[in-house]
């Protein structure tokens, strides 16, 4: 051993890593200070965070460590949202929220999965993490308080849209049960009055009451969906906020209306940082997955792993693009590469022409660089 080497100092930081198991009566705790070492775990009661600092405080002494030595910790994104992850931040501690897909399970036979084993798992993929392994598990970005209470709005448009449909499906197969088809329009209560059975009869008074129920249920929920979008449309109008303008700046292209505008920058482009266009397309489940294994090589379609209603705008919007940007490169080159194909070739392409339409649409936010050959609103 040479000179050097016999005199450097080698100092292990002391840590305390801290690994949640969140449930809604109970939370299970997992405390270690590297692998090898079996974990101390301890149960409180959920949203009890007094006694969680207790808990983190006995740790700490347990494994002979300073009151001031640095706690990592980690959680699985879920229904708690990330009001936790803001505490324990404000705590000074260094803790990441987990996406739940992305942590690796065995495949050999039946998996046995307790509170215990899963937050042994946590603690020990945790450890893994801060040692160097970085892609042992992905991680969600968490938005800020403003940015989560933006996605609100159009999030609640989208569950109101959704009960409409609901409603009025429910009112067509009731009628349907009866061999009546009725369209259903502004002016219900109206048709109901009209409506006759296949023999000439009128509606059985309990079948009718049910009408008029869904009726009024589905009346309700179009004036809310008026409701949110006047309040949308008035923000678009008069908001100074950056993100808005960020609306309006999308829906000077042709193709991309207010809904499409606003989901796009609420739920993706306003709070995040993007690196690459590979991000982007990774965010929104639209990169594609390869298989291959020896002489085995196959596409197995979209990933489908991101932002659900961003994918689901996105190819949206890329049917759009094609009827009202015609002339862009984009639909030129959908048009040459699955124009004259079969309907599932014509579909395979629109999903690769929304995620080439996506990154399109970050770089005009980002740069102001118009997508090739696009329009703009008069």
């Amino acid at each position: 051993m040479s000179e050097a080497t016999r005199g450097r100092q080698y100092t292990i930081e002391s840590v305390l890593f801290l690994a949640f198991e969140l449930g809604s009566m109970e939370w299970g705790l997992g405390f270690s200070m590297g692998l090898g070492q079996t974990a101390r775990k301890r149960a409180v009661k959920a949203g009890d965070l007094v006694r969680l600092h207790r808990e983190v405080a006995a740790a700490k002494r347990r494994f002979g460590l300073p009151e001031t030595a640095q706690v990592k910790s980690c959680y699985e994104a879920g229904r708690d949202g990330f009001w936790l992850h803001r505490h324990l931040v404000g705590e000074g501690i260094d803790n990441l929220v987990v996406d739940s897909s992305s942590i690796e399970v065995k495949r050999r036979a039946r998996r046995a999965k307790t509170d215990s084993l899963d937050v042994s798992k946590l603690l020990r993929m945790l450890i893994r993490y801060h040692a160097g392994e970085k892609r042992v598990w992905s991680t969600v970005q968490v938005p800020t308080v403003e940015a989560e209470d933006r996605r609100h709005l159009h999030r609640e448009l989208l569950v109101m849209k959704a009960d409409r449909t609901r409603h009025i499906n429910r009112i067509k197969g009731l009628l349907a049960t009866h061999g009546v088809r009725l369209s259903v329009r502004a002016d219900f209560a109206e048709q109901l009055r009209q409506v006759r059975l296949w023999d000439g009869s009128p509606l059985p008074p309990g079948l009718r009451a049910r009408l008029e129920q869904e009726g009024a249920c589905l009346r309700f929920v179009e004036r809310q969906i008026q409701t949110l979008e006047a309040r949308r449309r008035e923000m678009i109008r008069t908001s100074p906020e950056p993100c808005v303008a960020q609306v309006r700046h999308l829906m000077r292209l042709r193709g991309i209306g207010e809904s499409s505008a606003w989901l796009f920058v609420m739920e993706f482009f306003a709070w995040r940082q993007f690196h690459n266009r590979r991000e982007v397309g990774g965010l929104a489940g639209l990169t594609p997955t390869p298989y291959q294994s020896g002489e085995e090589s196959r596409e197995q379609g979209i990933s489908k792993s991101g932002n659900r209603a961003v994918r689901a705008m996105s190819i949206e919007i890329a049917w759009c693009w094609v009827r009202y940007q015609p002339n862009s490169q984009l639909a030129l080159w959908f048009r040459e590469r699955f124009g004259r194909g079969s309907k599932r070739m014509r579909r395979v392409g629109i999903v690769a022409l929304a995620r080439k339409l996506l990154i399109a649409l970050w770089r005009y936010l980002e740069t102001g660089e118009i997508p090739a050959g696009a329009q703009l609103k008069a």
